[in-house]
């Protein structure tokens, strides 16, 4: 079990194509904070039918996209 697997089955209830999150948003959904190990992670998201997008650390933020 994954520490981000909380916010994968966030992300994999979508109705969206595709959607951004902000870091505090990831926090609170996961329960833990985005770290650099999340560029690690994020492969397992395609396990759920997403992945991760661009990351901006300018913006704090995160965008997912359903794999068609």
């Amino acid at each position: 079990m994954s520490k981000y697997n909380t916010l994968w089955e966030y992300v994999q209830k979508s109705k969206n194509e595709s959607f951004r999150l902000t870091f505090d948003q990831i926090q609170n959904i996961a329960g833990i904070p985005i770290d650099h190990s999340f560029l690690k992670y994020k492969k397992e998201l395609t396990e759920y039918g997403w992945q991760v997008g661009k990351i901006s650390m300018k913006e704090q933020t995160v965008l997912f996209h359903k794999i068609d």
